[in-house]
């Protein structure tokens, strides 16, 4: 089932729609990272980001996705996404709508790199297919995680 899917800056009332429905995977990683809840994780990865934006399927906000420095002299960003069930059920155009977000993350930031849950298997899936390189486990807040990083051609 194709959806329309539309992306758009990221607004305030995205955050509450999509933190209301957010995936269980995407939940459960970010209490892992952090101990926040949705909302409180959307919120601070937009404080922390230089830019952001929503993904609208079929005229709902069904995802958030973003970047922020983690070195800008080096151009190294941090690239994150946090969505709702729905990506998964329109997996045909978000995965031909996330290249497009990809190159676009990459424009700001030559380097994407941040980490994953190991227990999110969809969105480990989703890296590889990608292109990010994806590493061994690390430990955070007694959780394991995996790094995962992407260059630019251009670096």
């Amino acid at each position: 089932m194709a959806g329309k899917i539309r992306v758009v800056p990221v607004r305030a009332l995205d955050v509450r729609e999509v933190a209301r429905r957010m995936r269980r995977a995407d939940r459960e990683e970010v209490w892992k990272a952090s101990g926040m809840t949705p909302a409180q994780a959307l919120t601070y990865s937009l404080r922390k980001s230089s830019a952001a934006w929503t993904v609208f399927i079929d005229g709902r906000a069904e995802a958030i996705f973003g970047v922020g420095a983690i070195n800008i002299l080096a151009g190294v960003g941090a690239p994150w996404l946090l969505g709702t069930d729905a990506i998964e059920r329109h997996a045909a155009g978000f995965l031909r709508g996330s290249v497009e977000w990809r190159d676009q993350l990459l424009r700001h930031y030559p380097i994407l790199r941040n980490f994953v849950d190991v227990d999110n298997s969809v969105s480990l899936r989703w890296l590889r297919w990608l292109g990010f390189s994806i590493f061994d486990p690390i430990s955070l807040r007694g959780h394991e995680f995996r790094p995962f990083e992407l260059r630019s051609s251009h670096v």
